[in-house]
């Protein structure tokens, strides 16, 4: 039997009527048929109406200047000198219209597709990637505090896409980056030795910083320390009492931001501590390349980063953006990397973080997950890259619109329990994990996105994770019922799957086709909404075909052939809903 590992049927179909045709055209040049010329790029694709065959090329019109002839009578000299077709993946080539040439798939192909979507396990793998090692970061949220909403969509999403590379052939590393030193850590002390000395001292007798982490989780984490201190860190130096609330606080915290993600069903290779880029003076390293790389210079004790010089080759110097008030302008500047107090600023650790990436660790690309208000500071993390010698090309940033939640048609801020801010936590308390990391990516990550939690929490055909999954269990229950009834399906390699030639049959092998492309779209694109709205439509395509053919009461024959695609089908359901991480009930 064939090995189906990386198969990806429609691909290897289009890369044969490729070849052919090419052939076909040498052949008709040879003859005389056309003119000794270079062929032009042309395409392969399928058409949006199978009617007009399962593949189609514009070979004949890109070339009529080429050739210095009508598309049509180009296409029918290459029609008349097409080598046979017995033995390949086509039955048929037709010229339609002004001349475009037409190619129907054999009865064969359709049957390896169903063939390989029972038989391989992980259909829909491929060796796209070559290994290629890739780190995707997503989510590192702040660890100052709880995770927000847009925490939920960043989580789906980068766990989603690392799951479609790594499907398409990548080696992937899924990263966190925490924050845990820098400014945010000397406010987040600053604003838990306030509130531990409001315990001990009382409320009006020690003012709140200005700029001071205002949230419950900050008075919640001072008392925690209290009771397991008492009040004798209230006499202790500032620095002194800051430093030893982070030491407490922080762990927590970050506990914290792993039990949520683990909630969510991410599972992070490397949860990476901007910490230890100073500890081991990888901060410093970078700060010197740079200097000898002559991208930097001081000025007033300042050191700055020549970021208008590297930024502008990725569209730097000016940034237009979506703003609430309209289009914004932001004019690029150089950065300052270190402070005239010595003290190293967050872009330049950021610069040493992303240099350990590809040189300490040796990935060959980066792909970071972003929110959009970051959108600025795309330009001048990718020229950074080339200043310290890398290739900005190799580092990747997929931004992300925000999300806005919605119940009975209107926007939803505050928590009715707690009137606070939703968080990550909550709305996965309230929320299907199944329809959060769903719905989450049926938008591409630059779409704005209403998550209407009414419609996640429904159990009917509306939502589209439960209609996908009601497929799946749908499948089940019809295969159960089956083999209750006494039909045995003795497996997909036994039956005669060339008799599955109805148009609803052919029309869902053809979607099987698409995953393992599919995927490989989602991984190159950075957009895991493919996957979903690939399985929902696959979903759809299931119910039709399943309501015009008749399975039980269909000669033996057909009768097999139809429950392998039966199960081909829920064996790509399958697939697709394990990428996003989303159960697969067998009953509903």
């Amino acid at each position: 039997m064939q090995d189906f590992t990386g198969f990806d049927p429609k691909q290897a179909a289009m890369d044969e009527a490729r070849a052919l045709l090419t052939r076909a055209a040498e052949a008709a040049a040879a003859s005389g048929a056309l003119p000794e010329k270079e062929l032009p790029a042309f395409i392969v694709e399928a058409p949006n109406d199978s009617k007009n065959g399962d593949l189609a090329s514009n070979l004949a019109m890109a070339g009529a200047r080429v050739f210095g002839m009508a598309p049509r009578k180009i296409a029918e000299a290459i029609a008349a000198h097409l080598p046979s077709l017995a033995g390949t993946h086509f039955t048929k080539v037709e010229i339609a219209g002004p001349g475009f040439i037409n190619l129907f798939l054999s009865p064969a192909w359709y049957a390896g597709v169903v063939l390989a979507a029972n038989v391989q396990p992980d259909y829909g793998r491929t060796g796209y990637g070559k290994g290629e090692r890739v780190n995707v970061e997503f989510v590192s949220a702040n660890p100052t505090g709880p995770m927000h909403l847009g925490n939920a969509r960043g989580g789906a999403l980068g766990d989603c896409l690392a799951a479609a590379l790594e499907w398409a052939g990548y080696d992937v590393t899924r990263e966190f980056l925490i924050n845990d030193a820098g400014n945010q850590i000397i406010k987040f002390g600053k604003s838990l030795a306030a509130r531990y000395l409001q315990i001990c001292k009382g409320e009006d007798a020690v003012p709140f910083p200005e700029d001071g982490y205002q949230g419950e989780d900050i008075r919640a984490l001072a008392r925690a320390f209290a009771d397991a201190n008492g009040t004798a860190w209230a006499e202790k130096p500032a620095p002194e009492l800051q430093a030893a609330l982070v030491d407490f606080a922080l762990p927590k915290n970050v506990q914290g931001l792993k039990d949520d993600m683990a909630k969510y069903r991410v599972n992070y290779d490397v949860w990476f501590s901007e910490t230890t880029l100073h500890e081991s003076g990888a901060v410093q390293r970078a700060l010197d390349k740079l200097a000898e790389r002559g991208a930097t210079y001081v000025k007033d004790g300042v050191v700055w980063y020549r970021s208008m010089q590297y930024a502008a080759k990725y569209g730097g110097n000016k940034v237009t953006r979506k703003g609430q008030g309209g289009e914004v302008t932001d004019e690029d500047k150089d950065e300052v990397l270190v402070r005239a107090n010595g003290v190293p600023t967050y872009f330049a650790a950021d610069i040493a973080y992303h240099y350990n990436k590809f040189v300490d660790r040796g990935f060959s690309r980066a792909i970071d997950v972003w929110g959009a208000d970051h959108h600025g500071h795309v330009a001048r993390m990718k020229g950074a890259m080339d200043a310290i010698g890398l290739d900005g090309e190799k580092l990747d940033i997929v931004l992300m619109q925000f999300v806005r939640l919605m119940q009975d048609g209107q926007p939803v801020r505050m928590s009715k329990r707690t009137g606070k801010a939703i968080g990550l936590s909550e709305l996965l308390d309230e929320v299907p994990i199944d329809s959060a990391r769903f719905l989450f990516n049926l938008r591409e990550p630059d779409s704005v996105m209403d998550f209407d939690l009414d419609l996640a929490v429904s159990q009917d055909n509306e939502n589209p994770v439960y209609y996908v999954q009601y497929a799946h269990a749908r499948i089940c229950s019809i295969l159960k019922k089956l083999a209750e009834d006494g039909i045995a399906f003795k497996g997909a390699e036994t039956a005669a799957l060339t008799l599955l030639c109805e148009p609803a049959e052919k029309d869902l092998i053809r979607h099987i086709a698409d995953f393992p492309g599919e995927i490989i779209s989602a991984a190159k694109n950075y957009d895991p909404a493919r996957i979903t709205r690939y399985v929902t439509e696959l979903a759809n395509r299931f119910h039709k075909f399943y309501n015009a053919c008749r399975v039980k009461d269909a000669e033996p024959g057909v009768r097999a052939a139809r429950i392998a695609l039966c199960t081909a089908a829920k064996n790509v359901i399958c697939s697709a809903l394990t990428l996003l991480k989303v159960t697969v009930p067998e009953s509903m």
